[in-house]
C-alpha cells in the first residue's frame, strides 16, 4: 500500500506586511528581500527520498531587535498542504516564549511577537510547531522544530572595564614608552556588521601621551617630561563602535598618570660656606651644627652622604648623615683646647649614593662647601699632672709625715690659683690630709700595714676664684711593712706526757707565724725562757726549719705530785729589728699504757677543756625535758578542770534540778541563768545556750530587735514569750523564754530562791540530810550556810 504524503508550507513574509499587519511593519524589515522566501519541497522529491514524515518548509526566521511599533511585530506564517482553507486544521506553537512572547493564529498559522526583543538578552529562540485536526484532535503533520534569530542593531555603547585608571611612568622616558592599556567592551553582536568594533582615541592629554586605536595602549608622546616641572597628568580616552564611523556610539574613561622620580638632579649646597661655634669643653661625639644640601629629587634619589674631604681638622671632627632629614651633623671627635687652637676650616662634600647611569651626563652628583669651626673659651677645671697617683709609705712613720705631692694647673689663660682638699667620703677615718696650697699629702694618724695594706683616697683640686670648677684624681697609697710584730705560735698548744715516759722523748712539735712580711722568708728560733732554762723538766730543740720539738729531760712523771706543767717558750725572728715573744705550752701528766696510748688524766679538761662532760650534759637535758613535760601536763589539767561541765556526777544536786525542770539552781548557780540579762536586755546573746543541759539539736538563732533600756522588764519578757511560743524551732529547754517571768498573784507562788533571802533565817534545812545521798550536797550547802551565818 502506497503511503500518502502531504506537503506543509511555510510562508515567510519579510519586508511585506501581512494582511492583518499595519503598514508600520515595513519600517522594521528594511534590508531583507522584498519577496517572501519559500522553502518548497516537491512531492516527487519527497517520494524519491522515500521519507516517512513530511518536513516543515523552513528552518529559521529572522527578526530585528528593538521593535518600536505599536502593533505586534509580524514574524512569519505556518502552512500545511492539508489545509484546504475550510478551517478544519489548527496550528499549535510551543517552545521558547510560545504563548507569551510569540503567539500564533491557530487558523491561519501567522506568528507574531508581542513585545520588543533584545538580542543582548537572548539572541536565539527555539520553537516547535504542529498542525492538528480540530475534529479528531490528531496531528496531521509531525511536530517540527524551527529557530527565530534576533538580528542585532547598534544599541549598546562601548563600556570601559574601569571608570578611572591610575598609572605611572618614569620621568625623562623616551617617546613611545608604555604607560597603561585600557579596554572597552561592546555588548552588540561582533559577528554582524561593525556594531561591536571599537576604536580608541585620545580626547585630552596631548601632546604628552598617545593611544593606539586598536589596542588601547597609552604611550608617552613627548620627550624629557620632567617630574620636577609637572608630576600629574589627566588623560581622557574615548572608545567608539562602528569602527569609529559617524553615527557610532562611544564611551570615555579617565586615566590619571603620575611621573615617578629618577635621579636626574645633583645635590646642591644653598651656601658656599658655613660657620659654627663650639665650646672647648664639648665632649666627644657632641654635635656642633647641621648642614643640608638640597636635591629636587625625592625618596631614595634624594638621599645624601656627607663626608669631610680635607681641612686642618680632619682628626678633630666628624660628620654623620641623618637618614630622616638628610642633614649632615658635624660632631666633635677629640677634646678641643682653646689655648692650643681656636679655629678650624673643613671641606664638606654631599653626594648621592644612588646614581642612575642614564643621567651621568647631568652630573657630577655631588657638591662641596666650606665649614669654619670657631672654638670658644670656657672656664675649665684644674688639670692634674697625672690621671692617677700611686704613693708608698712605711707603716712606722710618725704623724704629719709627707708621703707625696700632687700638682694641678688651671688650663685657662688666667692661670687661677688652685686649692687642694681630700674627699672625706674616701677617707672616713681621716688618716691622711693634704696641704691646700702646695698639694703635699701627709699622715694624720699612725698606720698599720697588718690592718690596712692599701688606702684609696680622692684628692679634689678647685679654683680659688671659682670653686665650682674642680677636678678629682684617685690616689692609691700602699703601706710598706716594717718588722713591728713578734712571731707567735701558729696555734694554742696543749699536750700531755705519760707518767712512764722516757728521757729525751719527743712529746710535741711547735711552729710559729709572723704577721710581718719577709721577702727572704721568715726564720724563727725557739728556746726556753731564761728563768726556767736550768730547772725545767723539759727541753726545746730548734729544728732550724721554723719548727721546734719539746723533749722530756727525765724519766717518769708522777701526776699526783705534779699534774700540769706550764712551759714558757721564747720565739724570735731574724729581721731588723729583731722581735721576740714568749708563748706558753701546757703539758699535762697522764696515765698511759705500755705503748704510750693515753688512758686518763687528772683534769678532764684535756678532752673537754672549756665545757662539761657528756654525762653531765645528757643529765641536764633530761632534767629540762622532764620539767617541760610536767609543766605541759599541769597546764592541760588546769584547762580541763576549767572546762569541766556542771554535771560531773549523779550525786550533783543540779542533776535533780534538770530532771525536774526547775528554772535554776539557786543563787550560786551562775551558769544556768544570768539574772543580769533581765536588767540589761541589750546584753542578751541570742545564740548562747544553757550550759547545765545538753541540747538534742541545734537551731539557727533568730535575730530580734533590741529593746530600749527604758522598756519595762514585764513588757520585755512578754514580747520574748510571745516570740518563742509562735516559733516552731524554739527549744523546750529555753528557761529564760518560758519561765523567766511568772506574773503576779500566782497560786503556786514563786519557785525561785531569789526571794528566799529574807526568809532564810526562818527555814530549817536539817531534813535534807534524811533524804539520802542524792541530797547530801544540798544539805551541806544550806547546813553550812547556817553555821557560817552563826559564826
Amino acid at each position: 500500500m502506497m503511503r500518502t504524503y502531504h506537503c506543509f508550507w511555510l510562508l515567510v513574509w519579510v519586508g511585506h506586511p501581512h494582511q492583518s499587519s499595519s503598514a508600520t511593519l515595513s519600517t522594521r524589515t528594511n534590508g531583507f528581500p522584498d519577496n517572501p522566501k519559500v522553502l518548497d519541497l516537491s512531492r516527487n522529491n519527497r517520494k524519491q527520498l522515500n521519507r516517512s514524515k513530511r518536513s516543515w518548509m523552513w528552518n529559521q526566521f529572522f527578526l530585528l531587535e528593538e521593535y518600536t511599533g505599536t502593533d505586534y511585530q509580524y514574524v512569519g506564517k505556518l502552512h500545511s498542504d492539508q489545509d484546504r482553507g475550510d478551517g478544519s486544521l489548527k496550528y499549535i506553537l510551543s517552545g521558547d516564549g510560545a504563548g507569551d512572547l510569540f503567539i500564533i493564529n491557530e487558523n491561519t498559522g501567522d506568528i507574531q511577537a508581542t513585545r520588543r526583543l533584545d538580542r543582548e538578552e537572548k539572541p536565539v529562540y527555539i520553537l516547535r510547531a504542529q498542525a492538528i485536526n480540530k475534529r479528531t484532535g490528531r496531528p496531521v503533520e509531525p511536530e517540527s522544530e524551527f529557530v527565530i534569530k534576533i538580528h542585532d542593531i547598534n544599541d549598546n555603547e562601548p563600556l570601559f572595564t574601569k571608570d578611572v585608571y591610575n598609572a605611572s611612568v618614569p620621568e625623562m622616558s623616551d617617546v613611545g614608552t608604555f604607560v597603561v592599556q585600557v579596554t572597552a567592551t561592546d555588548a552588540d553582536d561582533p559577528t554582524y556588521g561593525n556594531s561591536a568594533r571599537v576604536v580608541y582615541s585620545i580626547l585630552q592629554g596631548q601632546p604628552y601621551f598617545s593611544v593606539e586605536s586598536e589596542t588601547g595602549i597609552i604611550k608617552t608622546a613627548l620627550l624629557n617630561m620632567d617630574r620636577e616641572n609637572r608630576e600629574q597628568y589627566q588623560v581622557v580616552i574615548q572608545a567608539k563602535d562602528m569602527g569609529g564611523q559617524m553615527g557610532g556610539l562611544s564611551g570615555t574613561t579617565t586615566v590619571n598618570i603620575t611621573l615617578t622620580d629618577v635621579n636626574d638632579n645633583p645635590p646642591r649646597f644653598p651656601q658656599s660656606a658655613y660657620q659654627f661655634r663650639i665650646a672647648e669643653s664639648a665632649a666627644p661625639n657632641a654635635p656642633i651644627g647641621q648642614i643640608r644640601a638640597t636635591d629636587a629629587d625625592v625618596g631614595v634619589n634624594a638621599e645624601m652622604k656627607y663626608s669631610i674631604t680635607e681641612g686642618d681638622g680632619l682628626e678633630m671632627f666628624g660628620i654623620v648623615t641623618d637618614k630622616e632629614t638628610q642633614e649632615g651633623i658635624l660632631t666633635v671627635k677629640k677634646p678641643l683646647d682653646f689655648e692650643k687652637r681656636r679655629q678650624f676650616t673643613l671641606k664638606v662634600e654631599a653626594a648621592n649614593p644612588h646614581v642612575d647611569p642614564r643621567f651621568v651626563y647631568l652630573g657630577p652628583f655631588k657638591d662641596v662647601t666650606t665649614v669654619r669651626v670657631l672654638v670658644e673659651d670656657v672656664d675649665e677645671p684644674p688639670v692634674f699632672s697625672r690621671p692617677a697617683y700611686v704613693l708608698e709609705v712605711k707603716e712606722d712613720v710618725p704623724i704629719s709625715t709627707v708621703i707625696g705631692t700632687l700638682t694641678a694647673l688651671d688650663p685657662d689663660a688666667a692661670k687661677n690659683p688652685i686649692k687642694y682638699s681630700v674627699d672625706r667620703h674616701t677617707d672616713m677615718d681621716r688618716i691622711f690630709n693634704i696641704d691646700s696650697g702646695n698639694g703635699s699629702i701627709f699622715t694624720s694618724k699612725l698606720l698599720d700595714r697588718e690592718t690596712v695594706l692599701w688606702h684609696n683616697i680622692t684628692i679634689i683640686a678647685s679654683e680659688i676664684n671659682n670653686p665650682k670648677e674642680s677636678s678629682r684624681v684617685p690616689v692609691y697609697i700602699k703601706v710598706l711593712d716594717v718588722n713591728d710584730n713578734a712571731p707567735e705560735f701558729a696555734m694554742f698548744y696543749e699536750t700531755f706526757v705519760c707518767e712512764n715516759a722516757k728521757a729525751e722523748q719527743l712529746i710535741q712539735t711547735l711552729s710559729a707565724i709572723d704577721k710581718d712580711d719577709s721577702f727572704g722568708g721568715h726564720k724563727f728560733s725557739f728556746s726556753l725562757a731564761p728563768e726556767v732554762a736550768g730547772s725545767s723538766n723539759f727541753t726545746i730543740l730548734d729544728n732550724r726549719d721554723n719548727t721546734a720539738g719539746i723533749f722530756t729531760r727525765k724519766m717518769r712523771y708522777n701526776r699526783h705530785e705534779m699534774s700540769m706543767y706550764l712551759l714558757p717558750v721564747v720565739i724570735s725572728d731574724n729581721d731588723d729589728p729583731i722581735q721576740s715573744s714568749t708563748e706558753t705550752v701546757t703539758i699535762r701528766v697522764c696515765a698511759c699504757d705500755h705503748r704510750g696510748k693515753l688512758l686518763s688524766c687528772n683534769a678532764e679538761a684535756l678532752i673537754h677543756p672549756t665545757g662539761l662532760s657528756t654525762g653531765a650534759l645528757v643529765a641536764i637535758l633530761l632534767c629540762i625535758i622532764i620539767l617541760l613535760v610536767t609543766v605541759v601536763l599541769f597546764a592541760a589539767l588546769r584547762r580541763q578542770r576549767k572546762k569541766e561541765p556542771l554535771i560531773i556526777s549523779k550525786e550533783d544536786i543540779r542533776d535533780n534540778i534538770v530532771s525536774y525542770n526547775d528554772e535554776g539552781g539557786g543563787e550560786e548557780d551562775t551558769q544556768a541563768f544570768d539574772i543580769g540579762t533581765l536588767r540589761n536586755p541589750e546584753a542578751i546573746e541570742d545564740n548562747k545556750l544553757r550550759r547545765d543541759i545538753v541540747p538534742e539539736a541545734l537551731f539557727v538563732p533568730r535575730r530580734t530587735p533590741v529593746v530600749r533600756d527604758s522598756t519595762d522588764v514585764r513588757d520585755f519578757i512578754s514580747q520574748r514569750l510571745k516570740e518563742n511560743d509562735t516559733d516552731p524551732t524554739a527549744p523546750p529547754y529555753d528557761s529564760l523564754a518560758t519561765y523567766a517571768y511568772e506574773g503576779n498573784g500566782s497560786v503556786a507562788e514563786s519557785l525561785s530562791s531569789l526571794e528566799s533571802v529574807t526568809t532564810d533565817g526562818d527555814q530549817d534545812y536539817d531534813y535534807l540530810s534524811d533524804w539520802g545521798p542524792r541530797f547530801k550536797k544540798l544539805a551541806d550547802m544550806y547546813g553550812g550556810a547556817d553555821s557560817d551565818r552563826d559564826s
